[in-house]
């Protein structure tokens, strides 16, 4: 579960972020997460208590984004769904596709107070 240690170095990234422009309190943080990515959601949230106790985030909400997984077919370029469409563009049946998003990984915004 490497959850644990991307979740930890989220946690570092944020507090130098707090520090270097002078916050005291984070109320939430919000992280997108693309659907074809390695990440796992509901392991990020259960690791998440773990990764930022004794630190800065403690009392800090954290909100997770979800991205689509689309793609565009080579045959039609028709933009779709890979994962609601089992890699099947729903327009021509075509399965060569490029991906145009969902793999992302990313802090979106981190609110102070």
């Amino acid at each position: 579960m490497h959850e644990v240690g991307v979740m930890i170095e989220v946690v570092k990234t944020v507090e130098n972020f707090a520090k270097e422009n002078g916050l005291t309190k984070i109320d939430k943080l919000v992280i997108q997460i693309g659907e074809l990515s390695s990440m796992i959601p509901r392991y990020l949230e259960a690791c998440y208590p773990a990764a930022v106790e004794g630190t800065l985030l403690q009392e800090t909400e954290l909100k997770i984004d979800i991205l689509p997984g689309n793609a565009i077919c080579k045959k039609c370029n028709k933009v779709f769904n890979l994962i609601e469409n089992n890699n099947k563009c729903p327009k021509c049946g075509g399965r060569e596709w490029e991906i145009l998003c969902g793999k992302e990984f990313m802090i979106k915004e981190i609110v102070a107070c």
